[in-house]
């Protein structure tokens, strides 16, 4: 395993680095401390050519371009404290009510206005990858308690990248940590429409007119939704008239690691197969993502020319009654691992 460190720019007077991990096989993934972000995935296809599957950029100072904050599409950021939709930006803890900052609409989203994708983590190397780690003060963005929290990133050549989280409050508080990396199996020379999905679950979170879960799990089986079987994106862009924002619920009441999903690309060969510990996951294509975001490179990205599998605890979690671990106690630790395994 090569690991390698170079600068990726600097911010309020702090160097930033990035983190590049390489396989025996040509599989590259670049992680920036600035957070905890992976920038850069690379893979083979089924000709050999190597080329990026992520969206992201080569300097750090993309990262706050207008078009790219404006339309806030959290390109592989490191989410927290809870990610995904908190409704009406509240929550009741322990006879408390705690209120958060309204950035979706009424809704408080992927940890508010700076969430943990926006900070500074300290990063270390360690075999076969890095560790990042980050110290959440107490009521930052409105949430209770302070929390040590440490995600490793470690690259193996099975071609799989898995990524550990751990974090340990002082207080009761909301807990629910995903990565947000957006993929293509084609490289961005296409959309991902014509890539297969298949779900390993269905059921499906019922989300209200505001984008938050209800607390009710819809039975979809044998609904235009329903990728048990595996289904061509686009055929079920069609079907649904529009794209994947689909909060799928897994039966995993032990938080065992399990295959959740695999998606595959008949043109590039590649595929990606997720294995999560973790109860929900996110199946997202983009459907938001401006198309005047582009990498350095020009590397086009944009609406449907990405997707993203968000592996997390239930949204909306606190104020969903019997939601499972979505509030972690205080002294305990909160874990989760999820594995992206690549193919060609």
């Amino acid at each position: 395993m090569q690991i390698e460190t170079t600068d990726f720019g600097s911010c309020q007077g702090i160097k930033v680095k990035e983190y590049s991990l390489k396989n025996e096989n040509g599989v590259e993934v670049k992680i920036t401390n600035y957070g905890a972000t992976i920038t850069t995935i690379k893979v083979p296809d089924s000709k050999g050519n190597i080329q990026n599957i992520a969206c992201g950029f080569d300097a750090l100072q993309s990262y706050f371009d207008k078009t790219y904050l404006e339309n806030s599409p959290y390109f592989g950021g490191t989410i927290g404290r809870y990610c995904s939709q908190i409704k009406d930006s509240k929550f009741t803890l322990n006879g408390k009510e705690y209120q958060l900052a309204k950035n979706c609409g009424e809704n408080n989203l992927h940890g508010g206005v700076t969430g943990f994708d926006k900070k500074f983590w300290r990063a270390d190397v360690i075999e076969n990858g890095v560790k990042m780690s980050f110290f959440s003060k107490d009521l930052e963005e409105g949430f209770p308690g302070n929390v040590e929290v440490l995600v490793t990133f470690t690259l193996n050549n099975n071609n799989e990248l898995k990524i550990d989280y751990s974090a340990t409050p002082d207080q009761d508080t909301p807990l629910s940590l995903t990565n947000h990396t957006y993929f293509n199996l084609n490289a961005f020379s296409s959309t991902v429409e014509s890539f297969t999905a298949k779900v390993n679950t269905d059921k499906r979170h019922v989300i209200d007119e505001t984008g938050a879960a209800t607390g009710e799990i819809a039975n979809i089986a044998g609904e235009a939704d329903d990728l048990t079987k595996g289904k061509i994106i686009g055929d079920v862009h069609e079907a649904l008239g529009d794209g994947f924002e689909h909060f799928y619920v897994f039966d995993n009441p032990d938080f065992k690691l399990q295959e959740v999903a695999q998606i595959t690309s008949a043109e590039s060969g590649r595929s990606l197969t997720v294995l999560s510990t973790e109860p929900c996951m996110l199946l997202y294509t983009g459907k938001y993502t401006s198309d005047e975001i582009k990498r350095e490179n020009g590397e086009q990205y944009g609406k449907y020319r990405g997707f993203c599998c968000e592996t997390h605890r239930y949204q909306n979690g606190p104020n969903i009654e019997n939601s499972p671990k979505s509030i972690t106690k205080a002294g305990e630790e909160f874990k989760s691992t999820t594995i992206f395994k690549f193919g060609w």
